[in-house]
């Protein structure tokens, strides 16, 4: 216990630290630039989570009890609740939205569902905005590396919730103190999510994120408001429900900088199976029908979480590894019209989905390392090919043409293609004093308004 507790406190006090520096100055320019892309890749996915009848019929649900003043284009008006849980679910709808590999889960969903509501009502700047958006990152990521989940639970409905508590505190004007207040009340009630939906099939799952950012919320709201909490909660709940990573970033890393950008829909651990069967696919010119075996073999994590065959439902189909290689060798790529009907039942990505042998990669799971290898008969010929980085990494980043046609693909489900293209380039070239809403609005049709 005694070395436990040794853990834990270098994680608080690198996370206090953290917080310090980064509430009491600007976000540096590169900094800055890699939250708006991030900012830009979570909203193209919100948007195209949205098509979803599910999504779709909660947003008008919501819209319907209580009007609100936010307009996600084309949609109803919103309260900031239920903005923030419609973005929240949507914006993870197609498992394509961003997230961080040292803390095991995607800091900056959450954190974007509730800030935009909120800053666009609040009238506040991109700059402001932004500075919060990489707070709040920074600190749940670091919560996510800190707090190791057990078995059988999902990140998503427990530590984002700390990350927003500490961005909207920041967006609220509240000093160093005043975040890690809000932290600490959001720590009081962090609750615990199981991954049991995505075992079961239910996209219960898409809900966690949407409470996480509520949770946030509310702790941030009482402590601007002056409400009272035990001084180090979240201390007390690392020491009794958490085990301490072996090491804690240093306070000045922005980890915001080593987000990973998805090109697929789906799991990131699904990615490096999949991009080595782009790769065999392009061997046999994508005559799938010659395939007669495929053995992929990978690390433990990858299996643990996606080791679910014949997924009878979309949720079940993005944490599967054998699904995404079959969708890659079919189709030659995962996008979210991989989980329509028709895609999603073809017979012959059924066929190479129930052909995948799964394997453990040892030496991968030892060293901590992640990579994929593929390998495939077809009409008697082997084929093999292995992926240690893919697209979206840190080493390996989307270029902005690269993250810009992603949001074009996405965004394209609910906004036209100029009005698209028109706040791609706003986003990238405005200034940190212009307003968040004067951008915001180029999505929209004024009129319907």
């Amino acid at each position: 216990m005694a070395e436990d507790n040794m853990g834990h406190t270098g994680q608080r006090e690198a996370l206090q630290r953290a917080i310090a520096l980064r509430a009491s100055r600007p976000a540096a320019a590169p900094v800055a630039a890699q939250a708006r892309r991030i900012f830009l890749d979570t909203l193209g996915c919100a948007l195209a989570g949205r098509a979803a009848a599910e999504v779709q019929t909660l947003e008008r649900q919501s819209s319907a009890r209580e009007p609100g003043r936010f307009f996600l284009p084309g949609g109803p008006p919103l309260t900031l609740g239920a903005a923030t849980q419609v973005f929240a679910m949507a914006a993870t709808w197609h498992e394509a939205c961003e997230g961080h590999a040292l803390a095991h889960g995607r800091p900056g969903v959450p954190v974007i569902a509730a800030l935009l509501p909120l800053a666009l009502a609040r009238g506040d700047s991109v700059g402001h905005f932004t500075d919060a958006l990489v707070l709040g990152y920074e600190v749940g990521a670091r919560a996510g590396a800190w707090l190791r989940i057990r078995p059988g639970m999902h990140v998503d409905g427990n530590w984002p919730a700390l990350g927003v508590a500490a961005a909207v505190a920041h967006l609220l004007g509240l000093d160093g103190a005043g975040i890690v207040h809000a932290i600490d009340i959001a720590a009081c009630q962090l609750p615990t999510s199981l991954y049991l939906p995505v075992r079961a099939g239910c996209n219960a799952r898409n809900t966690y994120l949407g409470h996480s950012a509520a949770l946030g919320l509310e702790a941030a709201f009482a402590a601007q408001a002056g409400i009272d909490g035990p001084a180090d909660a979240l201390f007390f709940y690392a020491q009794n429900f958490a085990a301490p990573a072996d090491t804690a970033p240093a306070p000045a890393q922005d980890l915001i900088l080593d987000a990973y950008l998805k090109p697929f829909a789906a799991v990131r651990h699904v990615h490096y199976g999949a991009m080595a069967a782009r790769a065999a696919r392009e061997a046999i010119d994508g005559e799938t029908q010659r395939i007669e075996k495929i053995v992929l073999t990978v690390y433990q994590e990858a299996v643990t979480y996606c080791g679910n065959r014949a997924p009878r439902t979309p949720i079940q189909a993005q944490f599967s590894l054998s699904f995404g290689i079959a969708a890659m060798l079919r189709f030659g790529d995962i996008e979210p019209a991989s989980y329509d009907a028709d895609s999603f039942n073809d017979v012959e990505l059924r066929r190479l989905e129930a052909l995948v042998e799964l394997r453990v990669d040892e030496d991968l799971t030892r060293s901590g390392q992640r990579g994929a290898t593929l390998e495939l008969r077809a009409a008697g010929l082997d084929i093999e090919r292995t992926v240690t980085t893919i697209d979206g990494d840190p080493d390996q980043p989307l270029g902005p043409e690269q993250v810009a046609a992603k949001f074009m693909r996405y965004a394209g489900a609910s906004v036209p293609a100029a009005r698209c293209e028109c706040f791609i380039v706003a986003l990238a070239a405005t200034e940190r004093d212009s307003s968040l809403r004067s951008l915001w609005t180029l999505l929209h049709d004024e009129a319907a308004h």
